[in-house]
């Protein structure tokens, strides 16, 4: 396979996506390896023109700074994937995996590889030398096979190539503190790809401990990110099933994951209740462990992941109803302000968000809702909503606007600047009884009680 003597021959990295982990990843990995030249490509002229910009197309604290500091000294964006290509000695593939259409069932959803498939035919038809090829988006158990194959069929003569799967544990929001402070990197290879794994373990050495630079088999390495994403996904839906039981028997949700939290053997995090689950990864890499188990013929494995799915729809149909329910006559003709729409707070990625869901099922029904997000744009509202027969939206240049005349509030992303409102000018405002429906439970409900506010949480 490839033989490299990393620190003395990695000068230059290609990444194909320039994606929320392409960008992010290339631009950590630029500045804290100074002597690497670091090539972003993309066939979307769009995004390449906007990561040349001062107006990035991926939100993430810390990020600007870092581009702009590495930015046209070893860091790269460009449409001329085949030069790129061609001048990498390491190329990470880092595109879209998202669940092939017509794919879900019971069995979860098969990840679409095709963007996979296609760096990698174009991979091989470019490298005039021997190359290591990497991994990065997430993708299925046995993915770096094809990928393989696919290089070997398509590879000019003489060149050799060795695939290494690398998956990315970002959490969007943080991605820049998880890239420089990462819990682990894991590399995982075939048994001949030893020289390679130390070629990229050598590249994350120059800032990450060598003892949380982890190798491992390659398929260790895929399933190792379904994994945790599928482990943290059930502790969402797990604290989540747990407040249906404190709202039927009046325990304080809180208390009880503080307290379990408090278990050492259990920790802290993922046990906040909220609306649910959201963004890229979670549902997909859920539904792609089940659709692996049901494919090996574990279907008592393939039902318990897709319970963490349904766990998640149910939580959202609940916290739904429980707003309709408020209304003696439902949510027909009455205006609800929405506050937040991304899945989480810190960035302005609205994929699959709990927000879009929820929402729609108050369209449905025929709400009149008041939008604003600090940081998700107008068109990606609108991307995912249909006013539908009954329903309509506005979307809102701020909190207080979408609170005018509203009946009650619905926070469905835990913005700070939610918990910080004028919340008395917003009472004000609003029409009588004022309701606030707090999916995440991060306000200050006894503040809001005494106002005058009805809080459900």
């Amino acid at each position: 396979m490839v033989s490299i003597d990393a620190e003395h021959t990695v000068t230059h990295v290609c990444c194909i996506g320039a994606g929320y982990v392409g960008g992010p990843t290339s631009a950590v990995m630029a500045h804290k390896c100074p002597n690497i030249q670091f090539t972003v490509v993309d066939t979307d002229a769009k995004r390449i023109h906007a990561w040349n910009s001062d107006r990035l197309p991926v939100y993430e604290p810390g990020l600007d700074s870092l581009v702009q500091m590495q930015r046209n000294r070893n860091l790269h964006f460009s449409t001329d994937i085949d030069e790129a290509i061609c001048n990498a000695q390491i190329v990470m593939i880092a595109v879209n995996t998202p669940s092939m259409q017509g794919t879900h069932s019971k069995q979860g959803a098969q990840a679409d590889l095709r963007q996979v498939e296609a760096c990698a035919q174009r991979v091989a038809q470019c490298a005039r030398h021997n190359t290591i090829v990497v991994e990065k988006s997430t993708v299925p158990c046995g993915t770096g096979d094809i990928v393989a194959r696919i290089l070997r069929e398509h590879a000019r003569p003489h060149v050799e190539f060795s695939v290494l799967a690398n998956p990315e544990f970002l959490s969007e929001g943080t991605a820049v503190r998880d890239l420089l402070h990462p819990d682990r990197v894991i590399i995982g290879g075939a048994d001949a790809d030893d020289r390679a794994q130390q070629a990229l373990a050598s590249v994350y050495a120059h800032w990450v401990p060598r003892d949380r630079i982890i190798t491992m088999g390659r398929w260790s390495a895929e399933l190792a990110k379904l994994a945790s994403n599928a482990m943290l996904a059930q502790r969402v839906s797990s604290i989540n099933s747990l407040s249906a039981v404190c709202e039927a028997t009046g325990a304080d949700v809180q208390q009880v994951a503080r307290a379990c939290g408090l278990d050492s053997r259990i920790g802290a995090e993922f046990l906040r209740a909220s609306v649910g689950f959201g963004g890229s990864c979670f549902s997909k890499d859920v539904a792609s462990l089940v659709w692996l188990s049901a494919s090996l013929g574990l279907p008592d494995v393939a039902e318990y992941w897709d319970n963490v799915l349904k766990m998640n729809d149910s939580h959202m149909q609940r916290f739904t109803q429980r707003i309709v329910s408020a209304f003696d006559l439902g949510v027909r003709g009455i205006k609800i302000a929405v506050w937040g729409f991304a899945f989480k707070s810190g960035t302005g990625d609205a994929r699959n968000t709990p927000a879009a869901r929820i929402c729609q099922m108050l369209l449905d029904q025929g709400a009149q809702l008041a939008i604003y997000d600090p940081m998700v744009p107008e068109s990606q509202v609108r991307e995912k909503l249909d006013a539908g027969k009954d329903g309509s939206y506005v979307v809102c240049a701020d909190a207080v606007t979408a609170a005018v005349d509203a009946q009650a509030i619905v926070v469905l992303t835990p913005w700070p600047e939610f918990r910080s409102a004028n919340w008395h000018i917003v009472f004000d405002m609003m029409g009588r009884p004022a309701r606030v429906f707090d999916g995440h439970n991060v306000l200050d409900r006894q503040l809001l009680e005494h106002i005058g506010f009805v809080v459900t949480t």
